[in-house]
């Protein structure tokens, strides 16, 4: 016999839909590379169970922490359950495990797309918007190595991407 909720859970349907788009797009990316001026801001929960980021990271950003996929990063890696990459911060090459579960914001600021998860102690509401949905006021940015040295990462506001 079947149980038959009085509800239908759609905010849970829909991260779950969001989640499967985030999946996609950064599979494309890994066997691609990204096209054209498209570039991700993902904040994510560093406090989250399967994270996996340096003891020093997790140490400057208790919380959150929102990285920048753009100029230069390495062995993008993407499953079913979350992805692996590796950004440059100063000198460090750092390797990040970021489940799906964990992504709080995903923004392509180039065509003004943005996702944006609500946690259970929120509205439970998920806003699907602009990039002024997101509520990111830092960034860490890995820039592009020039002559193959790695430079530092930068912290910069999103007040520019805001309407």
């Amino acid at each position: 016999m079947t149980t038959v909720t009085s509800t239908i859970d759609y905010g849970n349907l829909m991260h779950r839909a969001m989640r499967g788009l985030i999946q996609e797009v950064l599979t494309r990316i890994e066997n691609e590379g990204l096209p054209g001026a498209h570039h991700f801001f993902i904040t994510f929960d560093t406090m989250h169970p399967d994270v996996e980021i340096a003891d020093w990271l997790s140490d400057r950003y208790p919380g959150e922490m929102t990285v920048v996929i753009q100029h230069w990063f390495d062995n993008l890696n993407v499953t079913d359950e979350g992805f692996t990459i590796t950004l440059n911060f100063g000198d460090n090459p750092e390797t990040l495990y970021i489940p799906y579960d964990a992504i709080k914001t995903f923004v392509d600021p180039s065509v003004e797309f943005g996702l944006r998860f609500e946690t259970q102690e929120d509205d439970e509401d998920t806003e699907i918007g602009e990039v002024d949905e997101a509520p990111m006021d830092e960034m860490v940015e890995p820039d592009e190595p020039d002559d193959d040295k790695p430079k530092e990462a930068e912290v910069v506001s999103l007040d520019q991407f805001r309407k």
